[in-house]
């Protein structure tokens, strides 16, 4: 029921729109405010349409690639003296970081003289 409430109070603004282009209020800065205001409640009641048929299941077709992708099994070559290596290089790049920097013990900063 409240798919079918979004449906057509998405579509009502819309009407409000083609009625502003009717009688020819869209040319005025209060008919374009006008169609601004009716677009982006008929956005906002869209967006609510799309939500919920995503919550039911009704647009699987459009991750119908992502399914795909999942379905295909992918093949990798777990090594184990990969990843002791890339740890150690991190750590003692941690440690030759750390030696070169300065170490402030005052919390406060100095202010210069000039």
């Amino acid at each position: 029921m409240m798919l079918v409430i979004s449906i057509v109070m998405g579509i009502v603004p819309l009407l409000g729109i083609a009625w502003t282009i009717v009688t020819g209020t869209v040319t005025t800065v209060d008919g374009l405010f006008m169609s601004l205001i009716l677009l982006s409640l008929s956005a906002v009641f869209f967006l609510n349409a799309f939500w919920e048929l995503r919550d039911r299941g009704a647009l699987a077709f459009l991750h119908k690639k992502k399914v795909a992708a999942d379905a295909t099994p992918k093949v990798t070559k777990a090594t184990t003296s990969v990843a002791p290596k890339a740890t150690a290089n991190v750590a003692t790049a941690n440690v030759a970081t750390a030696k070169l920097a300065p170490v402030s013990k005052d919390a406060t900063p100095k202010e210069s003289e000039s």
